[in-house]
């Protein structure tokens, strides 16, 4: 899983960016899943684009901060977003919603399969 992280109107910190691979890090066991469906050319299986901003200085009542997470899976990319006043609160809500994103397409990828598969055995059995 390849993470790339991407920061407007804010300083790229270590901090930041060990939070955010440390968040991201525990959506790979979801995302391994996919692993038959990538061909073995030492592609990686999953691209995370995480884009991290600070809205502009509009606002009277602090700063608001954009989490924006994207995944790009094998025949599918999914998008999560969270804007909120404090900048790791935003990221951990992304993740949440990103983590409900992969667990519904992983669903309806196992029911479409043993769809198939119901298919074929009755087409057998006729």
């Amino acid at each position: 899983m390849k993470i790339i992280i991407q920061v407007k109107n804010l300083a790229p910190t270590k901090d930041l960016q060990d939070f955010i691979e440390k968040k991201i890090s525990s959506l790979k066991k979801f995302i391994d899943v996919f692993k038959n469906d990538v061909p073995k050319k030492g592609k990686t299986l999953a691209e995370v684009f995480v884009e991290v901003e600070k809205e502009t200085q509009h606002h009277k009542k602090g700063d608001i901060f954009i989490s924006k997470i994207r995944v790009r899976l094998p025949g599918k990319s999914i998008m999560a977003g969270a804007e909120t006043e404090d900048l790791f609160r935003a990221i951990i809500k992304s993740k949440n919603e990103l983590k409900k994103e992969i667990e519904k397409y992983k669903v309806k990828n196992i029911y479409k399969n043993r769809r198939q598969q119901r298919k074929l055995k009755q087409h057998i059995i006729k």
